[in-house]
Parts: C-alpha cells; sequence; structure tokens
C-alpha cells in the first residue's frame, strides 16, 4: 500500500492531490536524471556547449536544493497531503532509491562535470591550450 493509498489520507481531495504532487515531483526527477546523463553523453561526444548548458540547468536544481536545506520543496508540498514520511512518500520512486537519490545522482552529476572538463582539456580547446 502507498502513502497515497493508506487510511492517513482519507480525504479524497487530498489523496489526488498527493498523486499530483508525486507525478510532477517524478517528472521533474527524470528531468533532472535525463540532464545528468546528458552531461556525461555530451562530454563524451565533444559538444561541450551542450555538456555545460546541462550542468547549468542542474546546477540550479543543486540551488533550489542548498537554499531550502537540502530538501525538494515540492517534499513540504507533499507533506501538507499524508503524515507519512518513508523517503518515497513524496515521489514515485522505490524506497531505496529515494533514500539514496543524492548520492547516487550528486555523484553521476559531479562525475559529469569531473568528465566534461577533463574532455574539455583534452580536446586542446580548453584554457591553456592554442
Amino acid at each position: 500500500m502507498t502513502s497515497v493509498d493508506s487510511p492517513s489520507v482519507p480525504d479524497p481531495a487530498a489523496r489526488r492531490r498527493l498523486r499530483l504532487v508525486k507525478l510532477v515531483h517524478t517528472g521533474i526527477w527524470a528531468f533532472f536524471v535525463a540532464c545528468i546523463l546528458a552531461i556525461h553523453v555530451a562530454a563524451w561526444l565533444g559538444a561541450h556547449g551542450v555538456a555545460f548548458v546541462f550542468i547549468g540547468v542542474v546546477m540550479i536544481e543543486v540551488l533550489i536544493l542548498v537554499l531550502n536545506g537540502m530538501r525538494c520543496p515540492l517534499t513540504d508540498v507533499a507533506g501538507k497531503y499524508t503524515q507519512h514520511r518513508e523517503a518515497n512518500f513524496d515521489i514515485y520512486l522505490p524506497r531505496w532509491l529515494a533514500q539514496n537519490n543524492k548520492v547516487i545522482f550528486g555523484t553521476l552529476y559531479f562525475a559529469g562535470i569531473a568528465v566534461s572538463a577533463a574532455h574539455w582539456w583534452l580536446s586542446g580547446t580548453g584554457p591553456g591550450n592554442p
């Protein structure tokens, strides 16, 4: 039973709102995961400008998280509709992934930045190269 369908959300309107928040949150999460993976692809293809754009897009999300105490603002919105607080109460992800989300995708993001910088530097177009 998911937190949306649990007895702790007896109001049908609250259940619908929570489902909507979870759906939007999952969509936004998928967008940023795609951006993180695209950083790696763009870097390997030598599309340094594209990689830089994806790095910047994800950096906006990182700043939002930092300014919100490392919590997604949608977590607080979802919290209005349920008392449940398991790791995935606010998003349609397996609990283990929701629990480890920041570590997994933070590592991939910073690795993508490193890969992009290395490819840029080694391509001969980075700083210090003629």
